[in-house]
């Protein structure tokens, strides 16, 4: 069993981190057993374990709380921390301004190469003339602030403004389009939006309070306000400005003194601090809802127990505010004294080592990606990547999706140089963070997870509800959890359909996975997505990474279609390499590796080569919309049927992968 795993703990290096010192403080051996009852502990004796891990992160309460968990309105609707007064705010800003030496706590890149960096004092600053600025729009504790908005650092001062207000950030993605944005709107009954005046990606301008004024019109008839950072320079007659609604960023005035901020709410830890709206297969999105305490506290101890981030540190995590990891690294960084590393525009623009420059310029600690953009910079070679200094990595992140074996060792061994731990992260927006992770303290294997995290009641079940290992089941989770989310926005019965109506006081997330017989544990993909043939279930990235695995394959998805005699088969869609030209030879030889890997019986009835796959801004592949665009009725013209046949597309990135898949088809 040795011989699979990619990265091992050095004890030195144990003991000294978080996550070692936190199991020493606790009476725990520093050792995987230990880990194992640290574990044990924090999901049987939540009020001794979170009190415990409060105290260990510095978390501090305005009013402290009576009790940790009450559980009385079942495991669905938990109150955390109940009596508690807590402002995420003042954990991420004011707890540190004291007694500490100015320090770096924002670096940002633009898409230009423009650099800009903020110390604490000068995030504080910003901070407190942004709540200035919304307090004068008339933002009050409750009220719900969109953050329609690029990777900039005042897209950080936003955020962290609106939850001192005690009022609720809703995150939008940079990349939506009017519709979607003003779905939020309408949903949340935001009161001000802030956006941009644009932003730039790949050397081009986007226009972006364009879009916002559009999204108001469709559904923003609660929008009082409007915000506009100037990002581009330009001026109100270019924006479609509408005097009495739209405010520029407020600027410090000649002193470089900042306006007087009103005094940070006095908020409950059951409050809501952010709605974050995730897409689903039918419907409107769901609307989850972050607390003032649970978010921040789930984010901080996966960061700090998971990833080993310190005061100091400097993360960059390849993301938007509109997804789950841009709030994560936001307001992780700050809780834990740590330092954001913010990029603006793609990772591979100008050049493919973009990436690289910024880990060696900017001495980033943490690289987060998803194993989509590792397989796209896989493709531009090595050389991209090692003629930059990346000494200063002491752990590399990933999370959104499976990995492909391929990809996941590429990044280990010429990225990580093979002395930098993958922690691969799984969970949420509904969760706050991880239901399942690495740590620093485990040995890695490629692709997998070492454990459930600390204060998460992880399982595998059967379709009978049993507890199942060497198996793919449904993941699930017995007991709640700080950071899950307080139901879906204005729609309980909804969240408690969505999660808990399967098996009594079980949250079933959705996601296939499987615990492997050496204990580690395996994302196949998304229930949604799984694949059955001949009465055989199949997780997609079981085919996909037999066909990646193919020198000539970039990318792959696999989805199941309707069969007369077998009830389904395997259609598989790739992306070729540019040099590579498409032929029979070629996809009789990917259908050959598929069958050669999981069976005869799992041979894929037709390969067919796609330009491009359909993804989320977050780089998720949309299984479920290449399923859908390929299963498109017959006997009309591709592409013309209703479009509320393809679900939810508001979180597609690239609409023209719709095409490219009705072309391949």
């Amino acid at each position: 069993m040795g011989s699979e795993w990619t990265w091992r703990p050095d004890p030195e290096r144990v003991a000294a981190t978080r996550l070692g010192r936190f199991l020493r403080r606790c009476g725990f051996e520093v050792s995987t057993g230990g880990y194992a009852e640290m574990h044990r502990w924090s999901v049987e004796d939540p009020e001794r374990f979170w009190r415990a891990a409060i105290q260990e992160l510095g978390i501090e309460f305005q009013t402290p709380f009576s009790r940790v968990l009450d559980a009385s309105r079942g495991p669905a609707w938990p109150r955390w921390f109940e009596g508690g007064r807590i402002n995420a705010a003042h954990n991420c800003i004011d707890r540190w301004r004291a007694g500490r030496a100015p320090a770096v706590v924002l670096v940002w890149e633009g898409d230009d190469g423009e650099q800009r960096t903020w110390t604490l004092d000068e995030l504080a600053s910003e901070v407190e003339r942004a709540a200035a600025a919304l307090a004068e729009c008339g933002v009050e504790a409750g009220d719900r602030v969109a953050l329609y908005l690029p990777m900039l650092p005042e897209t950080a001062a936003a955020l962290v403004a609106t939850l001192r207000l005690g009022a609720v950030a809703v995150p939008c993605f940079s990349g939506y389009g009017a519709e979607a944005v003003a779905t939020r709107l309408a949903d949340s009954e935001a009161k001000v939006v802030i956006t941009a005046d644009g932003f730039r990606r790949r050397g081009s301008a986007v226009p972006m309070k364009e879009t916002a004024d559009r999204a108001i019109e469709i559904g923003g008839a609660s929008v009082r306000h409007v915000l506009v950072v100037r990002r581009l320079g330009r001026e109100p007659g270019d924006l479609g400005w509408i005097e009495g609604r739209d405010v520029f960023w407020p600027a410090p005035d000649a002193s470089g003194s900042a306006s007087a901020a009103p005094e940070i709410a006095d908020t409950a830890a059951s409050d809501p601090a952010l709605l974050m709206y995730t897409s689903g297969t039918t419907g409107r999105p769901k609307g989850v809802v972050a607390t003032q305490a649970g978010f921040p506290l789930k984010i901080a101890t996966d960061m700090a127990y998971c990833f080993d981030v310190e005061a100091g540190d400097r993360v960059l995590w390849v993301t938007d505010i509109g997804w789950v990891m841009g709030p994560w690294e936001v307001l992780g960084t700050l809780t834990l004294g740590a330092s954001m590393v913010l990029l603006e525009g793609a990772p591979d623009y100008p050049g493919p080592n973009r990436l690289w420059q910024m880990v060696e310029r900017h001495r980033v600690t943490h690289l987060g990606v998803s194993p989509t953009l590792v397989r796209a910079l896989l493709e531009h070679g090595d050389t991209w990547v090692v003629k930059h200094d990346r000494s200063s990595l002491r752990v590399l992140g990933s999370t959104g999706e499976p990995w492909n074996p391929d990809p996941y060792l590429w990044f280990s061994r010429v990225v990580g140089g093979g002395r930098c731990p993958i922690i691969n992260y799984s969970g949420g927006t509904e969760i706050g963070g991880g239901i399942l992770g690495c740590t620093l303290l485990h040995p890695l294997a490629p692709c997998t997870f070492s454990v459930p995290i600390l204060g998460v009641d992880a399982d595998v079940w059967d379709e009978s509800g049993k507890p199942v290992r060497g198996a793919v089941g449904e993941l699930v989770v017995k007991r709640p959890w700080p950071g899950m989310t307080d139901g879906f926005w204005r729609d309980p019965k909804r969240y408690e359909e969505t999660y808990w109506s399967r098996w009594p006081n079980t949250w079933v997330h959705g996601d296939w996975a499987r615990v492997a017989d050496n204990g580690l544990w395996v994302i196949e993909g998304r229930s949604d997505d799984t694949i059955k043939i001949a009465g055989k279930r199949l997780g997609p990235a079981e085919a996909e990474s037999l066909l990646v695995a193919h020198p000539d394959v970039i990318e792959a998805a696999a989805i199941e279609v309707p069969h007369e005699k077998k009830g389904g088969a395997l259609v598989c869609y790739v992306v070729l390499q540019k040099s590579r030209v498409p032929d029979e030879t070629l996809r009789n030889e990917l259908k050959a590796l598929v069958a050669d890997g999981l069976g005869k019986a799992m041979r894929p009835e037709a390969v067919r080569f796609a330009r491009e796959l359909p993804k989320t801004r977050n780089a998720k592949i949309m299984r479920r919309l290449v399923r859908a665009v390929h299963l498109e009725a017959a006997g009309g013209a591709a592409g013309q049927g209703p479009a509320s046949a393809l679900g939810d597309i508001s979180s597609l990135e690239n609409p023209s992968a719709l095409d490219a898949i009705r072309e391949a088809r």
